[in-house]
């Protein structure tokens, strides 16, 4: 399995980067997970729109969702056949607005998240998270590697199982101390908190507020999970 980090902040890019979105290749097949401000030019670098097999997304918050409008353009207009969408209902609303047509329908088929389905070579299953809004944790097995992604959310016991031996787990990083209640983001080392109770293998620190210090993020998750951590990077590959 092959990721390619396309976008690493949250709410807005910093100057040359983009919101969260990464790409995601196992035997040929690619799945794009989010697509936040600024992650269309990015994968079409690395991936041409007639190339992506399928797309998930997390919740309907733009900085992860209003760039799948870019990519529903560059498929519709060039004719290439729908491909699944796998989303919150929210998403299908939010973009509904941004451009009603063509409809998100137009060039993808649309499944629900929270659910379970088969994806090409990856068995996707969907975890419901709290966020601001509904939000869908996504777990991606293969035969031989567990991926799994946060989106947005607070730290809650779901997350484990959500990360349970992950050879990458990719979480949210957003803060730097704890907020009040209700929770709904987290701080690195909460995340390497997860990652430890997990049993994960690496931990992938992303959605950086704008201005956040990334090298202090990996030294505070490093405090809690003895395993590899990296902070997101736009371009960053890893393999598993």
């Amino acid at each position: 399995m092959r990721i390619t980090v396309l976008g690493s902040c949250g709410a807005w890019p910093e100057p040359g980067r983009a919101c969260s979105g990464f790409l995601v290749e196992h035997d040929g097949f690619r799945l794009v997970l989010d697509m936040g401000f600024g992650v269309a030019s990015r994968l079409f670098e690395v991936c041409p729109a007639s190339s992506v097999d399928a797309v998930a997304v997390t919740h309907e918050h733009p900085d992860h969702c209003v760039d799948l409008n870019a990519l529903l353009r560059a498929r519709y207009y060039a004719d290439a056949p729908r491909i699944p969408l796998y989303c919150t209902p929210g998403v299908v609303r939010r973009l509904s607005v941004v451009e009603p047509r063509p409809p998100l329908s137009d060039a993808f088929d649309i499944f629900d998240l929270p659910g379970a389905y088969r994806v090409g070579p990856f068995e996707l299953t969907g975890i419901a998270l709290p966020h601001h809004v509904p939000n869908s944790g996504i777990r991606l097995v293969t035969r031989d590697t567990v991926l799994a992604y946060t989106g947005d959310t607070g730290p809650v016991p779901a997350l484990v199982e959500l990360a349970r031996d992950a050879d990458v787990f990719i979480s949210e990083a957003t803060l730097t101390e704890p907020q009040d209640e209700p929770r709904t983001l987290m701080s690195a080392r909460e995340a390497g908190e997860v990652a430890a109770r997990a049993g994960a293998k690496r931990l992938l620190l992303t959605h950086f507020w704008p201005g956040s210090d990334r090298a202090a993020a990996v030294e505070r998750a490093a405090a809690v999970f003895s395993g590899d951590i990296a902070a997101a990077s736009e371009g960053m590959e890893l393999r598993c």
